[in-house]
């Protein structure tokens, strides 16, 4: 490492822990002018988290969402160039710092998943009908090994609350079953849907590369092998109708 990196990694090491000792030679005036740059530095940092999770922090006040933030910026400090992933794990701060209260972290993680979602690249999504076109000669092996390349920014993850009824009143509500929640970008909009865990299972595994045959197997075991041919034809259309699947996968 050269001299330069050395003394740039422990400039960083300083703004992010102020016990650390100061460099010898310094004056009270250099000390005060690190902490004058350590509090800019974590007040833009705390600033771009809270306009990304301006629902999770309204949901625990100001004050315990600003004191979480600065933990997680102090032990994730962010790597990226952009802003724009200085978020990343939040939720997983969110959960340890908030145990009693878990709704918290399964907000910050439906607007981290909104973010992303909101400046992933650009994709045109498979229509139906473009769809039947490029399956039009499929036979029973074509289908069987079928895979599917999803648009990008789709995430999901099962969740205990009711994240419709949190992210548009911040009010707490258990439904008697957990939930997939399933986000992506319509146009230029992040959009997000609740779906019940056997579709989020199977779209999670065709995500994961799994073939059309291995989803329906699954569902088959979640569902019973009566119900799963209808609910695989159904999931499928849905994802094509909501815009989820950008093509083939070859």
């Amino acid at each position: 490492m050269s001299a330069l990196a050395e003394a740039q990694d422990a400039m960083l090491a300083r703004i992010l822990d102020e016990d650390l000792p100061l460099p010898a030679g310094w004056t009270p005036r250099h000390a005060a002018g690190l902490a004058v740059y350590r509090n800019n530095y974590r007040s833009a940092l705390v600033e771009a988290l809270r306009s990304t999770f301006e629902r999770t922090a309204r949901l625990v006040g100001e004050d315990s969402f600003e004191r979480a933030a600065a933990h997680h910026l102090i032990t994730h400090p962010p790597a990226s160039w952009t802003l724009d992933f200085a978020g990343e794990g939040f939720d997983a701060t969110c959960a340890q710092l908030f145990v009693q209260d878990p709704e918290v972290a399964e907000l910050a993680w439906l607007e981290w998943a909104m973010h992303r979602a909101f400046v992933a690249r650009d994709a045109a999504a498979l229509d139906g009908a473009g769809f039947a076109e490029a399956t039009a000669s499929y036979g029973d092996a074509d289908w069987a090994g079928l895979r599917l390349r999803f648009v990008p920014g789709l995430a999901l993850r099962t969740l205990r609350h009711d994240v419709k009824l949190l992210w548009s009143e911040g009010e707490t509500h258990l439904p008697e079953e957990a939930a997939c929640c399933i986000v992506w970008r319509e146009g230029e909009r992040p959009v997000f849907q609740q779906v019940p865990l056997p579709e989020g299972e199977a779209l999670s595994a065709m995500m994961q590369g799994a073939s059309f045959a291995e989803a329906c197997e699954l569902l088959s075991g979640l569902l019973g092998e009566k119900e799963a041919p209808a609910a695989a034809g159904a999931m499928l259309a849905r994802w094509l109708a909501e815009g989820l699947v950008e093509a083939l996968a070859q």
